[in-house]
């Protein structure tokens, strides 16, 4: 059979004995360097999914740290904007008390101002009413020295007082 290649048996021993070389030293020279690059390869490739998914995991507590904290900003933002609506409220009331005990001030001053116009028209209706009835007595004595009758002399002292500007 070999012979029926055109080669001889020598010659098919010595090209067994040559590719049996070639392959013992590509497999020694390249196969087991490939064998080692495709290992390096692999555990390469390895490594870097490792270290995605640890970087991954940072990534995701770094992610939840940052989301407590919006949290907790939020929580004080959120404190500080009902504090500050207290305190607004606190000096609102304020300045309305202080508003209500002004305007209580100036209505009791209003008051007293009324009390004391009151008093003083009082008196000067005594006085007027003093002032009427000295000249109501005046006229009845003058009126009796002249026998007239008080009836006309009233009459006369209301009509005369009506004139002088004394009104009810």
């Amino acid at each position: 059979m070999v012979e029926a290649l055109g080669i001889s048996l020598t010659e098919f021993i010595f090209y067994l004995i040559n590719f049996l070389i070639l392959v013992g030293a590509l497999g020694k020279f390249l196969y087991k360097p490939f064998l080692e690059t495709m290992d390096n390869r692999k555990q390469s490739i390895k490594d870097a999914l490792d270290n995605a998914e640890l970087t991954n995991r940072r990534a995701d507590e770094k992610m939840h740290n940052y989301n407590k904290r919006i949290a907790r900003a939020e929580e004080e933002g959120r404190e500080i904007v009902r504090a500050a609506k207290q305190k607004a409220d606190a000096q609102a009331a304020a300045i309305v008390d202080e508003a209500n005990k002004r305007a209580s001030d100036i209505i009791a001053k209003a008051e007293r101002a009324v009390e004391l116009e009151r008093e003083k028209a009082m008196d000067e209706m005594r006085q007027e009413i003093a002032a009427i009835a000295i000249f109501a007595a005046e006229k009845i004595v003058e009126q009796e020295i002249q026998r007239v009758g008080q009836e006309t002399i009233v009459d006369e002292v209301i009509k005369q007082a009506r004139n002088s500007g004394w009104q009810n």
